[in-house]
């Protein structure tokens, strides 16, 4: 029965991971498409392959998620409390997706696991949820926010006297790469966080041993399952990101996709943060926008991707926390 249920959590964290990838996809490529940079069906084959790569590079993030959010017991009541919360942040994800609205995967499963945890009155580390979670979630988008914003200052400084059409052409050139480094970012971030719960869940099945790193099969199939659910697209996402915020040129579109895939790989390498990719894009292309009027960034539009955000950690464990619930007399 421990195995049989093992094997259930982590096909339903490769679900999970699976709903990310589509759901995100739009993260990495909106900019690119909407600039017409790529073309869709180019810049989905590039950003699952970029999806992969990121997956590959590292385990910081992973580590985070599979100790430092939740301790679930060992046995059943563990399995079935990390089975709650990943049901609940799947739930918010395809919600958000049938909505059209950028949130947050990654909150959503820190929130999914928090919920089902804290109600049958399993451990739960809000110290970390704290540094890791809630203060990048502030902080992150403030940052994108901002540099993106004197990036694009500078960038149109340094380009007031040129031709409008050579440099429109050379931005379009470069936010192939820039979108490239976005995927590679959200690879980096999000396959991580499916693979610290996947193993979470072999720990308490007691299939792995605590501290004992990723399993090289764990990297592999997280690494997978994002990479196909990006190349199965997130187009409602997708229009949202990239053209119902603002109209995006190529040399807006490069400048935030650089300063998002920067923030990414920062949080991840130095603090082992799992920040949300959406958010952090979704604040840069609002601060470059911001270095035209006022008007052009539609804040309506904006104001309602950050209802999402706020509702992401609370909507997901209020899912998780009822299902656990349900669950729990079965341990």
């Amino acid at each position: 029965m421990t195995l049989t249920l093992v094997v259930l959590v982590v096909a339903v964290a490769l679900v999970f991971d699976y709903t990310n990838g589509f759901h995100d996809a739009a993260n990495a490529i909106a900019t690119a498409v909407s600039t017409r940079a790529l073309s869709p069906r180019a810049a989905l084959a590039m950003a699952a392959v970029f999806n992969v790569i990121g997956a590959l590079l590292g385990h910081g993030v992973a580590e985070t998620v599979g100790s430092g959010i939740i301790s679930p017991p060992s046995g059943h009541e563990g399995l079935l409390i990390v089975f709650s919360g990943l049901a609940g942040a799947i739930t918010w994800n395809l919600v958000t997706w049938a909505l059209g609205l950028p949130s947050s995967s990654s909150h959503a499963l820190i929130g999914g696991l928090a919920g089902a945890a804290v109600v049958v009155s399993s451990p739960v580390h809000w110290s970390v949820i704290l540094d890791k979670v809630v203060i990048p979630m502030v902080l992150s988008p403030l940052v994108g926010f901002g540099l993106a914003f004197l990036a694009m200052v500078g960038v149109l400084w340094l380009f007031r006297r040129a031709r409008p059409g050579p440099v429109t052409r050379g931005f379009r050139t470069a936010q192939i790469v820039s979108a490239a480094a976005m995927s590679l970012g959200h690879g980096l971030q999000d396959a991580q966080k499916t693979m610290g719960v996947m193993t979470l869940a072999l720990i308490a099945g007691g299939y792995h041993s605590s501290g004992a790193g990723i399993p090289l099969w764990v990297t592999l199939s997280a690494a997978a399952a994002i990479s196909l659910g990006t190349a199965s697209g997130g187009w409602r996402i997708m229009r949202t990101l990239g053209r119902g915020v603002i109209e995006l040129d190529p040399a807006r579109g490069f400048v935030a996709e650089t300063v998002a895939s920067s923030v990414l790989y920062t949080t991840a390498y130095a603090f082992h943060a799992p920040i949300s990719t959406t958010h952090t894009i979704t604040a840069a292309i609002m601060g470059v926008g911001a270095t035209k009027r006022r008007t052009a960034v539609r804040w309506g539009v904006a104001g309602d991707i950050l209802t999402a955000w706020v509702l992401t950690l609370p909507a997901a464990a209020l899912v998780a926390g009822l299902l656990s619930l349900l669950l729990h007399p079965l341990a």
